[in-house]
């Protein structure tokens, strides 16, 4: 009887480790019904689009994968950053292309080939699918200010707070002197492009655990914290341009926007944008730092041998998916970064730490050679939008990492793309620039910047506006800066600001119907701007704009009627972008400052 009852037990035993095992390695890819434009199929029942990407995320998350990969071997001779520089086209052919293991989905006529990593090695099944799915963009943050390039994943607001806004003058209260530095034979002062500062009102708890000056610990303080051109990133109290505690000193150029982790955690994140300072050089670098001590956690080297391009700049500004803790961050190498960060924050303690986990998505250039992006990543839900140096316009599936529609935008696009979404649709503005299609035409040469809306789930195009912008070779015409999609008392137009229209300083600032594309008004401006606008609301209801230009002048306008109401200089050049706290506007210039002026 004793022999039975044990032989019972070890079957039972054996059949339960069975059954855990089989679920241990499922690979089971979760149900990703699509239509012939690539959007998930709605489930019974749901038929507006937020349940049907709740249905999706909620199916795809719960869902144990388990992904194959295969170990390449690479040849990737250490390369000297003096020999790496951004004119030094893709290599699609070379020895790491791994064209056997390329995966591809056809649009049209147009093959889109595509490449999935995890680390190093080459993913040949589906990616691990995370889950992931972002929300309303009021709900992007959970910390007062503005933490990433234009606040949240629609990419449509750099303002936080309220003012009162009555004399409607604008008053300088502040200036901080920085730096510059010398690269690619050419002199970097001051804040460069998008250059957008972040400023954060932190929690009492969190304030109190950072190496924060002892004259900040116990006030209700909103930092500034700011990478810049001269290698370092500042950190000023808002109230008075001082510093709230030394710099960091990274020693390279950061061009773009960093991003403050938007759960209100002590951590920042921050793209490097030259790999020269004066005689010193060192690759391009993504870094993320603890605010607790202002050290570095992790970094990501962009000259990497995955990469079709050498060049390996970080000129977006990232986001940080809160419920998955996923970082998303491209890069000018051509690669799409999703990253499961294995965040510990201990707010008691301040222990910090991170364990990073790497999924890439590289893809080759289908309309012209070129890739890299540097405008910053925009999403809808599920759905991820960056266009690149090329003019590829991609939309894709965050969690799948594959394409859901492509579109040609004819040459390269560095502005941040917007979203809206309506009860008509969701949508997403975008604007070319004078670039590629100079390409041997005779000098001086004016070609069209088109300015687009498309329908975001299906890449439909809405309508077109073109302008003729002068090409200049270094310093391009068209769109650089994101467009202003218009809110509250502005809600019927969205705001572009070209560049180069009639010469090489003149630019033209223009309002469109967002239904038709028509203009609404027309500022021709002295001088243009790279800077990006930004609206904001007074308490009285009026919305108002801030914008800056390359002679340095700041204006207060009207977004209505185009009228500029104030303006004031800041020195010289202005090609980074303002952001607005309560009444408060912070930019850096070329004019190696960087200046708090007060909204009246």
């Amino acid at each position: 009887m004793k022999v039975i009852i044990k032989k019972i037990l070890i079957l039972f035993i054996l059949i339960i480790t069975a059954i855990l095992s089989l679920v241990l390695t499922s690979k089971e890819r979760p149900d990703t019904n699509t239509n012939g434009n690539g959007i998930t199929s709605a489930p019974s029942g749901a038929n507006d689009q937020k349940s049907l990407a709740e249905a999706q995320a909620e199916k795809t998350s719960s869902a144990d994968f388990t992904i194959k990969t295969v170990t390449p071997e690479y040849n990737f001779n250490d390369i000297d950053p003096r020999d790496v520089n951004p004119e030094i086209p893709p290599i699609y052919d070379g020895s790491n292309a791994f064209t056997e293991y390329a995966k591809e989905k056809k649009f049209g006529d147009t093959v889109l080939k595509y490449w999935h990593f995890y680390g190093y090695d080459i993913v040949i099944s589906d990616v691990e699918n995370p889950g992931i799915y972002f929300g309303s963009d009021e709900n992007y943050t959970d910390v007062e200010g503005i933490t990433t390039f234009r606040g949240n994943h629609y990419r449509n607001s750099a303002a936080y707070g309220t003012r009162n806004v009555i004399e409607k003058k604008l008053e300088i209260v502040w200036i901080k002197d920085i730096g510059s530095v010398s690269a690619n034979g050419s002199y970097w002062p001051g804040v460069g492009w998008t250059g957008q500062p972040l400023i954060v009102h932190w929690d009492e708890d969190i304030r109190k655990l950072m190496n924060i000056k002892p004259e900040y610990k116990n006030t209700d303080l909103v930092e500034v914290i700011y990478p810049t051109l001269d290698g370092n990133i500042y950190f000023l109290n808002l109230e008075n341009g001082q510093p709230t505690r030394d710099p960091i000193y990274i020693g390279f150029s950061t061009k773009g926007t960093g991003m403050i982790d938007p759960r209100g955690y002590p951590i920042l994140y921050t793209g490097q944008g030259l790999n020269q300072n004066g005689e010193k050089f060192g690759h391009h670098k993504f870094r993320i730092f603890s605010l607790i001590d202002q050290t570095e956690l992790f970094s990501i080297t962009g000259t990497t041998p995955e990469a079709f391009r050498l060049w390996g700049a970080f000129d977006p500004s990232p986001l940080l998916h809160k419920e998955t803790d996923t970082l998303i961050q491209p890069g000018e190498n051509g690669i799409l970064y999703r990253i499961k960060m294995n965040t510990y924050f201990n707010r008691q303690t301040g222990e910090l730490s991170v364990n990073p986990e790497i999924t890439k998505y590289r893809y080759k250039g289908v309309f012209h050679q070129n890739i890299g992006f540097e405008n910053s990543p925009a999403f809808y839900k599920n759905y991820l939008y960056l266009a690149d140096n090329g003019g590829l316009l991609q939309c894709i599936d965050i969690n799948t990492l594959e394409p859901v529609w492509i579109a040609n935008l004819e040459d390269d696009t560095d502005a941040t793309l917007v979203i809206e979404e309506t009860e008509a649709g969701v949508f997403l503005y975008t604007g070319n620039e004078v670039d590629l299609r100079a390409a041997g035409k005779q000098q001086p040469a004016y070609i069209d910047c088109q300015l687009r809306k498309f329908n975001a789930l299906t890449g439909e195009l809405i309508w077109e506006k073109s302008y003729k912008c002068l090409y200049q070779s270094g310093v391009n015409g068209g769109l650089l800066s994101t467009p202003v999609i218009g809110k509250n008392d502005i809600s019927d137009i969205v705001i572009f600001s070209i560049c180069k229209t009639t010469d090489w300083k003149s630019g033209k600032m223009v309002a469109l119907d967002k239904k038709t594309g028509e203009e609404v008004w027309v500022r021709k401006l002295e001088n243009y701007s790279w800077s990006s606008p930004v609206d904001f609301l007074s308490a009285d209801g009026k919305t108002y704009m801030i914008f800056c230009d390359f002679a340095g002048m700041m204006h207060l306008m009207d977004p209505s009627d185009g009228k500029i109401l104030y303006s004031v200089s800041v020195g010289e050049n202005v090609e980074a972008s303002p952001a607005v706290y309560n009444d408060m506007v912070v930019v850096g210039t070329y004019a190696k400052k960087i200046y708090g002026v007060r909204i009246k």
